[in-house]
């Protein structure tokens, strides 16, 4: 897979990072299925006041993000290489559909946002870096303060005049993510989650496709 694609891919992935973690943000009422800083910030907050019963909720966050992480690495080390992101793609969308399958027909928050929170983990995995800069993680704290060295190094004559671009890319493609989700989970509700199901599937099609193309490396003949 070449890096237009990755970047590409990357990017489409960062805005559907911010499209589940908007919705689930309106959701859950102010909890996140893929910014695990602010769901751990929120159960010590909710530890220290003594509240345990609204502590669950985000531990069940962070629990179900760090299991989704796991399987998803899990899955790109025992695959092929070139098969990663495809097996990975198609986790991600199981686990989507998981969460819109499952969240319909019970009035509990935690299910349905169990497994968007695996998903987001999951998703993790898909990619590296591509052309210096992360995409297609779901958490763009590292991509902002990338963008502020590359400003700081584009003013000093220290790096490339537009090197910031790409990390602008990620944080806006989250952005309008978040964007379309909050307006899409409006409308629609839980069946939002039919748009990045669909999206995360095509994108493991293509994946697939591509792979299929390509001739095995020794990395791919590996046990």
């Amino acid at each position: 897979m070449n890096r237009t694609w990755q970047l590409g891919t990357g990017l489409a992935l960062t805005a559907l990072a911010g499209y589940v973690d908007a919705l689930g943000f309106v959701r859950l009422g102010g909890l996140y299925t893929s910014f695990m800083s602010g769901n751990s910030t929120q159960l010590s907050v909710s530890l220290a006041h003594g509240e345990i019963r609204h502590a669950l909720l985000p531990i069940l966050l962070v629990f179900g993000f760090l299991v989704g992480a796991t399987l998803g690495s899990g899955l790109s080390m025992v695959v092929p290489q070139r098969w990663a992101t495809p097996v990975v793609l198609a986790y991600e969308t199981l686990l989507i559909a998981a969460a819109l399958a499952l969240g319909l027909p019970t009035p509990e928050l935690g299910l349905a946002a169990f497994f968007m929170a695996m998903a987001m983990g999951a998703q993790n995995a898909v990619l590296a870096q591509v052309k210096g800069f992360r995409a297609g993680t779901t958490f763009v704290t590292g991509a902002l303060f990338s963008l502020a060295q590359k400003i700081a190094e584009a003013f000093t004559g220290r790096g490339p005049r537009l090197g910031w671009l790409g990390d602008a890319a990620v944080w806006g493609a989250l952005l309008v993510g978040a964007y379309l989700g909050t307006l899409a989970y409006g409308r629609y509700g839980l069946y939002a989650l039919l748009a990045p199901a669909l999206a995360a599937g095509t994108l493991a099609v293509v994946a697939g496709l591509l792979a299929a193309r390509n001739r095995p490396t020794v990395e791919d003949l590996r046990p």
